[in-house]
């Protein structure tokens, strides 16, 4: 099995690098109830890639994307969205970069049963008082397969279709990096592979960069590179995965964990 050895992350705001964490940790609690859910972590989430991050439950993978989305705030470290440390942003300007330069997609499919999918794919740019540009929610719209359903409520969709809806949502402001927390958790394993596949094709075809949250070794093997937390620190990288070799290297890190 190959690994790609980690090597230092590139400066921060480096060209081709859209998001960034420097000696990132953050620590809940005090005293006897301290948890420290990252610790000293630093990894560059590079333009126009898929990155996966896994790990077993409460190693830090879904605190370091939400501090990475800006959802969450550090202990300590730095955050950067391609050139913009995140620490120098008031309540405003977060927002305001959280809804013009990130897409987020999650479990759940959060749309408002009261309006149509084109309506939920828009609303983030309603809302920020923007006009989609036609051309590109036209090619969007085309490649998660949502053409027929556009005026259809969410209770007129199944769940796959719902989350299509989700990764149109989040792709139609044209952001600079989408994130995923689990973005297939509720889906069959149908359903998950079309996901799957139009956020690979995100990529691939419409040259967004996609960081996703997973425990599912099938899942991961779309990204183009997996990284693997433990204890709140970055242990492996996997480049070019397939499932068996996430699944043998998950496998290897658990062992060596029992060990320790």
């Amino acid at each position: 099995m190959s690994v790609t050895p980690f090597g230092p992350p590139a400066r921060h705001g480096a060209p081709g690098v859209a998001a960034a964490t420097f000696d990132l940790s953050k620590v809940y609690g005090s005293g006897d109830a301290r948890v420290v859910a990252l610790d000293h972590v630093s990894i560059d989430f590079r333009e126009g890639e898929f990155t996966a991050i896994m790990g077993p439950s409460g190693c830090g993978k879904s605190t370091l994307m939400h501090c990475a989305a800006g959802l969450d705030s550090p202990s300590s470290g730095s955050v950067r969205v391609g050139t913009t440390e995140l620490s120098t942003l008031g309540d405003r300007q977060l927002t305001a970069l959280r809804r013009d330069r990130i897409g987020f997609i999650f479990q759940a499919f959060n749309l408002l049963p009261t309006l149509t999918a084109l309506e939920n794919i828009t609303l983030p740019l309603t809302i920020a008082g923007r006009r989609p540009d036609q051309q590109w929610l036209d090619r969007v719209v085309a490649m998660v397969g949502l053409s027929q359903r556009l005026g259809h409520r969410p209770a007129q969709l199944s769940g796959g279709q719902q989350q299509r809806v989700a990764v149109a949502r989040a792709l139609a402001s044209r952001p600079a990096i989408i994130f995923g927390d689990e973005p297939t958790g509720n889906l069959d394993s149908r359903a998950g592979a079309e996901v799957l596949g139009f956020l690979r094709d995100s990529v691939r075809a419409l040259g967004r960069t996609v960081v996703m949250v997973t425990h599912d070794p099938v899942a991961a093997g779309y990204a183009d590179r997996v990284v693997f937390l433990s204890d709140g620190h970055l242990v492996d990288e996997l480049t070019h995965p397939t499932p068996d070799r996430v699944l043998d290297l998950m496998k290897s890190l658990g062992s060596l964990s029992h060990t320790c």
